[in-house]
């Protein structure tokens, strides 16, 4: 790896060129990847992307005019000192992360050509580089400018509802899948086990075994399900890890009182947690599946209070 001040005019040019190549392809990639649910904001980086394909033009003609027709590659992981950003297609990102994706490239592209004009005496080349520097200090503005005029109050409103929808497919509803599966399949196993040893530590040793292996079972479910493509749920692992851990932590809730000593106590308060998180499941049907609360805790009570009577009886038998 080259350190920046060691670069001659002729790398200096050739890594801009890289670097505004570089940045014209992800501010493509983002727009690609937003124009389905935000295609505002993909005109947003569109435009973004037709600036850095302009700048890199300039920078190509003033090195052919200067060292000729040959470019050697040299790319920002090559020179110390620049920022090591994760590639935008490995994983989906929140718009708001996106638009701070942007801000952070023009602000770094900026400072390299502020730089740059430092390590040349090319009257020529030291005036296309502050120009430069000075059109990318413009873009934050210009980005600005744009969104003002594409992301009106209504498209602004559409991209919230956007955002909101994806995050139910990918977050909500995989998680509330586990822990309304935690929540009410580890009911039976744990009461009946209570009930059958009335010694806490069996219950909870029982409760612990149900949680985690259905913790694993749903998360593996979800994963394999769908690969996320064509309904827009999202990474499948990620999708998996979610609905796994809230899967464990439904269970758990009602597990962890079995850790008093006292069966009777312990009995109660986990009654008392399985009451909260019935509770719970039937506020986050309500609020982002807009299932009337009463409807849903209907559904859930009914549901939760079956399996809980389910594991007394057999416990008690």
């Amino acid at each position: 790896m080259r350190s920046f001040d060691s670069l001659s005019e002729r790398e200096v040019l050739a890594l801009a060129i890289s670097q505004e190549e570089e940045d014209a392809r992800i501010y493509a990639d983002l727009a690609e990847n937003l124009k389905t649910d935000y295609p505002a904001t993909a005109d947003v980086f569109a435009k973004m992307r037709s600036q850095e394909d302009d700048h890199r033009r300039r920078l190509i003609e003033t090195y052919q005019e200067r060292f000729g027709e040959h470019i050697p590659l040299i790319r920002k992981q090559d020179v110390r000192g620049f920022l090591h950003r994760r590639p935008v297609w490995l994983a989906p990102m929140g718009i708001d992360r996106v638009r701070k994706l942007a801000e952070s490239m023009e602000m770094e592209t900026r400072q390299f050509y502020e730089a740059a004009m430092k390590r040349t005496s090319d009257a020529g080349i030291r005036k296309l580089l502050g120009d430069l520097a000075a059109e990318e200090r413009e873009h934050t503005h210009i980005a600005e400018e744009l969104e003002k005029v594409k992301l009106t109050t209504d498209v602004r409103k559409q991209e919230e509802e956007a955002r909101r929808r994806l995050f139910v497919l990918q977050v909500v509803q995989p998680g509330l899948a586990g822990l309304m599966d935690g929540s009410v399949s580890t009911l039976a196993p744990l009461f009946a086990a209570a009930f059958a040893t009335r010694i806490p530590l069996d219950a909870f040793r029982v409760g612990l075994a149900a949680s985690i292996g259905a913790g694993i079972s749903m998360g593996f479910a979800e994963a394999l399900s769908d690969d996320g493509s064509l309904t827009g749920r999202g990474h499948p692992w990620i999708r998996g890890i979610v609905c796994g851990l809230m899967t464990t932590l439904g269970g758990i809730g009602h597990t962890l009182p079995y850790l008093i000593p006292d069966f009777y106590t312990a009995t109660t308060i986990a009654i008392i947690v399985v009451a909260i998180e019935l509770a719970a499941i039937s506020y986050i049907r309500n609020h982002y599946m807009d299932t009337p609360f009463l409807s849903a805790a209907f559904q859930v009570v009914i549901g939760g209070v079956l399996v809980f009577l389910s594991g007394i009886i057999i416990g008690s038998a």
